[in-house]
């Protein structure tokens, strides 16, 4: 059956003249039904919309109560191809609004309306008042009645309307862009995701932290290993630099590659090495300038009460390993395998105060140093006085290149009373430094095999990492104020 569309002005047709079906891809819909019987509310709802209907097709033939089911409105004139519910009154599609030929409507219905009165047909009173407004032009002013009114049109909204309605959809494009973008803001709301993305407890302490460092931010000096590359993309987007903090402490905390932050963020992969190697070496700076080695004052008067019968502990001492890509030279092999990971590694010294903050870090050296090498290459014994006390695990064979006083656990099995007491005492407090090891390691970054990067330093990056891991977290053990 061929279906066209009532609507005056409109030509669609679902068939051509041939009765050939054409595939333009447009429906057709016929006028809402009038639920008389089903109450109410529903009923002047639909009869509400039954009439809106009427006056948005611009004929005035057309009668409320026999409206034909062939009387069909095409898709195009609904913004999303077909009506709303009819309950939703506040969508736009509850009535048909596109695409309305207002002159060519009111030509149309000029013509209606004269055919009207020499014809049989018998209009609804609205029509007869214009029949007879055109029979009785004198007594117009009688009835108020004119002729040239289009009774269909809408009134033009106001210009305070209209900026309401821009600010309106302003806002909506921005929670849409926040929404689609993957940056800090979007984010801000779950300290849960917070946390995850940069392993920062809340979004409060985040932003804690980049107040202390915002305001050297602009004398950072970019990496430019990778400029030329990024720039034949023409830098897709431009990232702030605040979102360029938050994409190096996803890399570090989630562990994500290059190329799956160069689509989360909508940046060249080449710009995603060069933002990672300008906040490391920053960050680097930024925060080795401030001198993490506390004085013995600063360690006593922070001396958790655990630590009552070691009261000259300075730091406590371990090392620790990061598998990293295996070299293709056989001597680096030899040089960074290590026997006790069974892979190439690279070794680094950590230290740490005994209420918890990361007091040293050594530079990372290949994996099959040892542990007494590594604490003479990392320059802490440099810092060691006699009236200080470092406290190591049984692996570190130290008093001879040292001058201060070691606990360690011994080596041998038979102890007295009183020593089996203090190794085990010296087990338990030493554990605090394992227990930041491994907060360090949640970053996911050192969790699988590192690969080497020409663009930035691993021992950079693994010395931020340990810094960082003093504004990420919290007291391992509660300080007691002397």
């Amino acid at each position: 059956m061929v279906r066209s569309c009532c609507v005056i002005g409109c030509t669609v047709r679902s068939h051509d003249r041939q009765g050939n079906k054409l595939g333009n891809g447009l429906s057709f819909h016929s006028f809402p039904t009038w639920k008389q019987h089903e109450g109410a509310h529903i009923a002047e709802l639909t009869k509400k919309r039954r009439l809106a209907w009427i006056a948005a097709v611009g004929r005035v033939d057309l009668q409320f109560s026999s409206i034909s089911k062939c009387l069909l409105v095409c898709s195009r004139h609904f913004h999303s191809g077909k009506p709303a519910y009819e309950m939703d009154q506040t969508n736009p599609d509850w009535v048909p609004t596109l695409h309305m030929n207002s002159e060519k409507r009111r030509r149309t219905q000029g013509q209606q309306q004269r055919a009207l009165v020499g014809g049989k047909h018998h209009p609804h009173p609205q029509s007869l008042i214009q029949k007879i407004a055109l029979i009785h032009p004198g007594d117009q002013g009688q009835h108020s009645v004119t002729t040239d009114h289009d009774y269909c049109s809408f009134p033009e909204p106001s210009a305070e309307d209209l900026s309401k309605d821009l600010e309106s959809l302003r806002k909506e494009i921005q929670e849409l862009r926040v929404q689609r973008e993957f940056g800090l803001q979007r984010f801000a709301g779950s300290d849960t995701d917070i946390q995850f993305y940069t392993r920062f407890p809340s979004y409060n302490h985040l932003m804690a932290f980049w107040v202390l460092i915002e305001p050297c931010i602009y004398k950072m000096i970019q990496a430019s290993g990778a400029k030329s590359a990024a720039n034949t993309d023409e830098e897709r987007q431009l990232l702030q630099p605040i979102d360029e903090f938050f994409l190096f402490l996803v890399f570090l905390s989630v562990g994500l590659k290059e190329r799956d932050l160069a689509h989360q963020f909508n940046i060249h992969q080449s710009t995603v090495s060069r933002i990672i190697a300008t906040w490391t070496s920053f960050l680097a700076t930024a925060l080795g300038s401030q001198c993490i080695w506390l004085t013995r004052a600063e360690v006593q008067a922070y001396l958790p009460k655990e630590f009552k019968d070691f009261s000259d502990t300075q730091v406590i001492l371990d090392c620790t390993e990061l598998r990293c890509q295996t070299p293709s030279s056989p001597l680096l092999q030899s040089e960074t395998y290590s026997s006790y990971k069974s892979h190439c590694t690279m070794k680094a010294l950590v230290g740490i105060a005994p209420h918890g903050p990361v007091t040293f870090i050594s530079d990372l050296y290949a994996g099959s140093v040892s542990d007494n090498e590594l604490f003479k290459q990392s320059g802490i014994a440099e810092k060691l006085t006699e009236v200080m006390a470092v406290m190591v695990d049984k692996g570190f064979l130290i008093n001879d290149c040292c001058k201060c006083k070691v606990y360690r656990p011994p080596f041998l099995s038979k102890q007295k009373k009183n020593q089996v007491k203090e190794t085990q005492a010296t087990v338990r407090l030493r554990l605090h430094v394992e227990r930041v090891i491994r907060r360090i390691k949640q970053n996911k970054l050192f969790d699988g095999i590192i690969t080497m990067s020409p663009v930035y330093n691993i021992s950079q990056l693994f010395a931020v990492a340990c810094m960082l891991s003093n504004y990420q977290n919290t007291a391992l053990v509660k300080k007691q104020v002397k």
